[in-house]
């Protein structure tokens, strides 16, 4: 009896508690209608992704159907001029175009993290010596960086875990100086307050302060910033596989890789590039919106001005 009594009060705390998250929730999709769909736009495409070989309804690398087939009700989005199912293609193609977006952006937040916490707590020299590597990692154009760095390092031609990590470390270093700066900023604006200074007065150790104290009021831009990136790394993802420079092949496909494989049927098929094309718009064109509903959202300043 005393357990069930001091579990009910428990269990109506907790459907409160989610009621008022639900309620949020729709509040904010209320206010932010694009930022919602979006969001539903994102799960979408990351369902897509994960269930692609449930929903193909061919293998990406299966020939035999008819070639150059425009869309009709037995194959939605036409086929491709190697006598291909594009629809299947784009389903698989969405594992790696979201693949290395993903893991780019993981890879460039904890890099660009690290250097701006550092930078910013530090300061002095140090802030000298990470400005200077930024603005050389700035002074390249970020595609001519990512295709000068494969060029130098993926050996590989094709699918495998070397080639996915070394696109998506190459995609990652473009995109750290942005996440870098926006780190670097946040921890300035707190880096002198007196919770900070009463941390280090009572002997606190510069990594376990960055580590409890600083980190945790910065990631709020963290998460903004990295949201709107993988927008940003599915096209330059997209764009390497278009100049052969992917890690798709014939079983592991990419949109961008569909693009290059049918450049030269464009004007006898138009939807070998309308789709792979409209898909990458959709991807890159989601997550951007999504990303700046959930700036709107998370920062308090642009919060309390809507």
């Amino acid at each position: 009896m005393t357990t069930q009594a001091a579990s009910q009060p428990m269990i109506l705390g907790e459907l409160r508690l989610r009621r008022s998250r639900l309620k949020s929730l729709w509040r904010i999709a209320q206010q932010k209608p694009v930022g919602a769909v979006a969001a539903l736009v994102c799960i979408a495409l990351i369902l897509v992704a994960v269930f692609a070989d449930v929903l193909a309804p061919y293998d990406a690398a299966r020939q035999g159907v008819p070639r150059l087939q425009a869309p009709s009700a037995s194959y939605p989005l036409g086929t491709d001029n190697l006598f291909r199912d594009i629809f299947s293609r784009i389903l698989i193609g969405s594992r790696i175009s979201l693949g290395v977006g993903f893991g780019s952006v993981l890879l460039g937040t904890i890099f660009g993290t690290t250097l701006g916490l550092v930078s910013g707590y530090f300061g002095g020299w140090v802030d000298m010596v990470v400005s200077r590597v930024i603005d050389v990692v700035l002074g390249f154009p970020p595609l001519v960086f990512a295709i000068f760095f494969l060029s130098i390092f993926n050996t590989d031609r094709g699918f495998s875990l070397k080639a996915f990590t070394l696109v998506s470390l190459a995609i990652g270093i473009i995109i750290t100086p942005t996440t870098a700066r926006i780190v670097r900023a946040s921890v300035l604006s707190i880096r002198n307050l007196q919770y900070i200074e009463a941390a280090i007065s009572i002997g606190g150790s510069s990594p376990r302060i960055m580590a409890r104290h600083v980190l945790p009021n910065v990631v709020a831009p963290i998460i903004i910033i990295a949201s709107i990136q993988i927008g940003n790394a599915i096209l330059a993802e997209a764009a390497l596989s278009f100049l052969s420079l992917g890690i798709a092949d014939a079983s592991h496909p990419s949109w961008g890789a569909m693009l290059q494989d049918t450049r030269g049927v464009w004007e006898q098929a138009w939807w070998t590039a309308i789709v792979p094309g409209a898909a990458i718009s959709i991807a890159v064109l989601s997550f951007n919106l999504f990303g700046d509903a959930l700036r709107d959202v998370l920062d308090p300043r642009l919060r309390s001005t809507s």
